[in-house]
């Protein structure tokens, strides 16, 4: 009797002990979970290794649950080296900047934003770059999806300038496809950009990114060059996700990001405050030759 009773009594006990232990272990929502953290949301690793090719800041996400990315930036003053012209395009540099964003998802990455490049003056392309132009780029895919690269017409409405002020998204509306829209400056640019591994409710991870890109020297050590990017200021930046049965824009603050510099630390100046952070903003500078 005395046995069955010390039984009974240490089940009792374990059943409201665990109880308790279980309800104080569950994740409750934060108060503010659009700008602090949602329930579960997967934290960005610490770091992440660089790909060699270029000179790039890129603030990259978590694997998550996300939509896709955008935010509002101001264009970026250029001056190219001299000494590192093109010598198979009159007019060109072997620097080239880039402003964009992108993501990889079921195995597919993506780059899409602005790009500099050449124009149509009075229907005929210009030998040298002169404008930012909208570009889309995918990876292939398992699916059969092949490699794509493409811009938008070169046509007035669709060039952006130095000191500019354009907002810029990519977002996924339909599963395997992206929706991509720059606006500035009485101007927009929108499309819908195929992409197969792109599907909302899967885990990806989504970038913005600030470049001076090489000339056919993708996976090679960034060469030296002089050329600087400078002054490319994000006012906000934000990540979509579905909370509550809504498409809501997360901020991009620091917590949700890895920060690479890439190839080094020593060819950037990042500049923010901590109330611009809150809103996924900085200003960005790239040389080449090192600050």
């Amino acid at each position: 009797m005395i046995k069955i009773f010390n039984f009974l009594l240490i089940s009792c006990f374990c059943f409201f002990s665990c109880g308790s232990d279980d309800n104080e272990n569950k994740t409750e929502e934060p108060a503010d979970p659009i700008n602090t953290f949602f329930k579960n949301e997967v934290p960005p690793p610490s770091s992440q290794s660089c790909f060699a090719g270029a000179y790039y800041r890129k603030v990259v996400s978590s694997k998550d649950v996300w939509l896709g990315i955008g935010g509002t930036v101001q264009l970026p003053t250029i001056v190219f080296d001299e000494d590192r012209k093109n010598p198979n395009k009159t007019g060109q540099y072997l620097d080239n900047p880039s402003v964009y964003l992108g993501g990889n998802m079921g195995g597919q990455e993506t780059d899409i934003g602005l790009t500099w490049e050449v124009i149509k003056e009075n229907g005929i392309v210009s030998q040298e770059r002169k404008a930012f132009r909208p570009f889309m780029r995918r990876t292939n895919h398992i699916s059969g999806q092949e490699a794509n690269y493409m811009n938008a017409p070169a046509e007035d409405k669709y060039y952006w300038y130095p000191g500019e002020i354009v907002t810029i998204s990519i977002q996924i509306v339909n599963d395997y496809q992206i929706k991509f829209i720059v606006e500035g400056n009485g101007k927009r640019f929108e499309t819908d950009y195929d992409c197969a591994g792109y599907k909302r409710g899967n885990m990806g991870e989504f970038k913005r990114v600030n470049a001076i890109d090489q000339v056919a020297n993708e996976g090679k050590p960034a060469q030296s060059t002089k050329t600087k990017v400078e002054n490319g200021k994000w006012s906000d930046s934000y990540l979509f996700r579905t909370y509550n049965g809504k498409v809501i824009k997360a901020p991009l603050h620091e917590g949700r990001f890895t920060d690479m510099r890439c190839p080094d630390p020593l060819y950037f100046n990042i500049q923010t405050t901590a109330d611009e952070m809150k809103k996924g903003g900085e200003t960005i500078s790239i040389n080449g030759a090192g600050y």
